[in-house]
C-alpha cells in the first residue's frame, strides 16, 4: 500500500524552483529537519517546537493582516444604509461591534415562498450539526449529529416529530446538560454517510474520525502541548464501518476500522499520523468511497491557527464494507511542506504567511455523478488553494484537470464546498467559502458561479446575488442583526432524493435560508427566504449566540428542508420546492 501522489503540470519540479527554494535556505532547512529529533525546536524559530510545524513557519514570511477599526475601517454607509466589509481580517474569537449594530437579538420573522411546518427545540447543539436520514420498516428517521453529540428523530410526520435516541448534551440557558472535556473524547467521530449496500442487502454508515476542531487549541504558535497533543491524538484518525440492523446505534455491527494513515495502516490509536478522515465521505454505496484526509504530517502548508493539515483526497474500494481497501491519494500543489516544489507553489499564493487561511479540503470532493454510474468528473474545493478538477475515469490514477482561484477574502473560510446540484444540465458549478468572525469583521464571502463545462478551464461567471433584507425589517443590512452573515453550504451528501434543478437552497447564517432561481446560472436570483428569529439568552448562554441558521438538510423527496438553529430545527416547505409530503415518500431511502 503506497500514496499515489498526483504531480500535474503546475507541480513539476522545476529547475527555477529548485534554484529558488534552495537559495532561500529552505532545501537544507528540510533536508536538516528529516533527521532532527521530534520536538526539537527549527533554528530561528525557536518557540515552536514541532518540527512540521517550524518547517511551515521558517518558509513562510509574516503577513498577518491588521486589526480593522469598525466604524472606521468598516461599517455602515449612512447614505445608502448599505454595509462596506473590511478588506482583510486577522481571525478573531470575540465579537467587535460596530457603530449602527442592533443592541439585541432580533426576534423578527421574515418568509417569502417558504412556510413553517414544525420547530423543534433543543433537538441540536448551538454550534453545528450533520443530517442524515434513514426509511426503516415503514418509519422515517432523521439524523442530528456533532461529535458529542447525537438525536434520532422520527419524522414520519414532520409536523409531529419526535426524539426517538438522545446522546450527549442537551443545550438551555443555562449551557449544556452533560459537562464534556473535548480534549479527553475517546471516540470522536465527525460527519457520516448512510448508503444501501447491495452487497449486504441493508443501509450501512460510514463515519468520519478526525481531530477535533473545537476547544483544543487556539494558536498552534503559542501552545506546543496541544500540538503535540493533536499529533498524537486519542482518536482514531480515519474511518468507521458499520451495518445498520436497525435505526438506532445499539442495532448497528461495526464491520471495518480504517486509519487514513495508509502507509501506517496498523498504526494504532495515538500514533497515527495526518488528519483523519473530514466531514461526511461522499459515498453512494457502491465501489468507490471519497475522504477528505492528509495522510501523513508532512501536509503542512495551511496558515490556519488552529488546524496543523492541508488536506487532500483518498479513494477506497468499499467492494467488500467489510474490508475497505485504500486505491489512491490526491495531492495538489502548495500542500506538503517537505517538497520543494509544494513549497515554491504555496508561496505563489498571496495568502501564504497571513497565519489565518484555511488552506486544502474541508469535506470530499463533489462528483456531479456517482463514479458507479459512469461519472468521470471530481470538483475540489481546497480553501485557500482555490477550486480544482479532477479526472476519476481511472480512480486508481486520478489526473488533475484544471484549477482556478479568486482575490484573497480572509478572515474567514474560502473554497470550502461545492455544489454541484446543476452541472449534468449546465456545466456551471456554485462554490463558496463562509464567515468565522461575527459582526461582520471580514470580508463578505460570495458565492461564486462557476463555468466548468471546460473543467480545465473553469472560470467565474458570476456570483449569486448578496442577501438584502426587505423593506419591512427592523435593519437595512443583515450585519446589523449581529453573529454571523454569509452562506454556509448547499446540498449536504447523502439527501434523500434526486437534486432539484432550477433552484438552490441556502444555509446562511443570521439571514436565515435564501432559495436562489438558478435557472440560468449566469443570471442567478433570489427567488425565496426564511429568516427566522435569533436565539437570545432566554434560550442560551451568550457564549453560543451568534449564528442563525448554520445547517440545511433537503428531503427532496418529500420537499421538505431541515434549517438548524442555535436554539433548534425547523421544518419548511416552500412552493418553489413543490407540494410537501407529509407521510413516507414513495421510495425509501437510501435508495435501494
Amino acid at each position: 500500500m503506497h500514496i499515489r501522489t498526483l504531480p500535474g503540470k503546475a507541480f513539476r519540479t522545476t529547475a527555477l524552483a529548485a534554484v529558488i527554494f534552495a537559495a532561500s535556505g529552505a532545501t537544507a532547512l528540510a533536508q536538516g529537519d528529516a533527521a532532527r529529533p521530534a520536538g526539537e525546536a527549527v533554528p530561528g524559530t525557536p518557540s515552536v517546537q514541532d518540527p512540521w510545524l517550524a518547517r511551515w513557519l521558517s518558509v513562510t514570511p509574516d503577513r498577518r493582516p491588521a486589526p480593522q477599526v469598525p466604524g472606521k475601517d468598516y461599517g455602515m454607509d449612512p447614505n445608502t444604509g448599505a454595509f462596506v466589509f473590511p478588506k482583510a481580517t486577522p481571525e478573531a474569537h470575540d465579537g467587535q461591534r460596530f457603530p449602527g449594530e442592533l443592541d439585541h437579538w432580533d426576534r423578527t420573522l421574515l418568509a417569502k415562498n417558504v412556510d413553517v411546518i414544525a420547530f423543534y427545540p433543543g433537538v441540536g447543539s448551538p454550534f453545528h450539526a450533520w443530517n442524515n436520514v434513514l426509511d426503516f420498516e415503514g418509519r422515517r428517521y432523521l439524523y442530528i449529529h456533532d461529535r458529542d453529540y447525537l438525536r434520532i428523530m422520527d419524522v414520519t410526520d414532520p409536523a409531529h416529530g419526535k426524539v426517538v435516541y438522545s446522546k450527549g448534551a442537551v443545550w438551555g440557558p443555562k449551557g449544556p446538560s452533560e459537562d464534556w472535556d473535548a480534549a479527553g473524547v475517546k471516540d470522536y467521530w465527525g460527519g457520516m454517510t448512510i448508503a444501501w449496500n447491495k452487497k449486504l442487502g441493508k443501509p450501512i454508515l460510514v463515519a468520519s474520525y478526525e481531530i477535533g476542531r473545537y476547544g483544543l487549541m487556539e494558536d498552534k504558535l503559542k501552545e506546543p502541548e496541544k500540538v503535540a497533543r493533536q499529533r498524537s491524538y486519542n482518536s482514531l484518525k480515519g474511518f468507521k464501518v458499520y451495518a445498520m440492523n436497525g435505526p438506532t446505534p445499539d442495532d448497528w455491527e461495526l464491520l471495518a476500522t480504517r486509519t487514513t494513515d495508509v502507509e501506517r495502516p496498523d498504526a494504532s490509536v495515538g500514533r497515527q499520523r495526518g488528519s483523519g478522515s473530514l466531514d461526511a465521505p461522499e459515498y453512494f454505496g457502491g465501489k468507490y468511497m471519497i475522504l477528505a484526509a492528509a495522510p501523513d504530517d508532512s501536509y503542512a502548508l495551511t496558515e490556519y491557527s488552529n488546524y496543523l493539515y492541508s488536506p487532500g483526497y483518498q479513494v477506497w474500494d468499499m467492494s467488500d464494507p467489510a474490508h475497505p481497501e485504500f486505491v489512491s491519494q490526491i495531492t495538489v500543489p502548495g500542500q506538503k511542506v517537505d517538497d520543494p516544489a509544494s513549497v515554491f507553489e504555496y508561496l505563489k499564493n498571496p495568502r501564504a504567511g497571513n497565519r489565518t487561511s484555511w488552506m486544502g479540503a474541508r469535506m470530499p470532493l463533489f462528483l456531479p455523478k456517482p463514479l458507479e454510474q459512469g461519472g468521470k468528473i471530481g470538483f475540489g474545493a481546497m480553501g485557500g488553494l482555490g477550486l480544482w478538477s479532477f479526472d476519476l475515469s481511472d480512480p486508481a490514477h486520478p489526473k488533475i484537470l484544471g484549477n482556478f482561484n479568486t482575490p484573497p477574502s480572509f478572515s474567514g473560510t474560502e473554497f470550502d464546498n461545492a455544489d454541484v446540484s446543476q452541472y449534468e444540465r449546465t456545466g456551471y458549478v456554485l462554490t463558496s467559502g463562509y464567515p468565522l468572525n461575527t459582526d461582520c469583521n471580514e470580508p463578505y464571502k460570495d458565492i461564486w458561479v462557476v463555468d466548468a463545462r471546460d473543467p480545465a478551464r473553469m472560470k467565474v461567471a458570476a456570483t449569486l446575488p448578496r442577501p438584502v433584507p426587505p423593506e419591512n425589517a427592523p435593519y437595512t443590512s443583515f450585519c446589523q442583526r449581529g453573529g454571523s452573515f454569509g452562506p454556509k453550504r448547499s446540498n449536504s451528501i447523502g439527501q434523500p432524493g434526486a437534486w432539484r434543478q432550477k433552484i438552490v437552497p441556502y444555509s446562511f447564517y443570521n439571514a436565515g435560508v435564501q432559495l436562489f432561481d438558478v435557472s440560468d446560472p449566469a443570471h442567478p436570483r433570489i427567488a425565496g427566504y426564511f429568516v427566522p428569529p435569533l436565539a437570545d439568552e432566554t434560550e442560551l448562554p451568550s457564549y453560543t449566540l451568534s449564528q442563525g441558521v448554520f445547517a440545511l438538510y433537503t428531503e427532496y423527496d418529500r420537499n421538505i428542508m431541515w434549517a438548524f438553529t442555535d436554539n433548534g430545527a425547523y421544518a419548511l416547505s416552500s412552493p418553489l420546492l413543490g407540494e410537501p409530503v407529509m407521510g413516507m415518500p414513495a421510495r425509501p431511502w437510501p435508495a435501494r
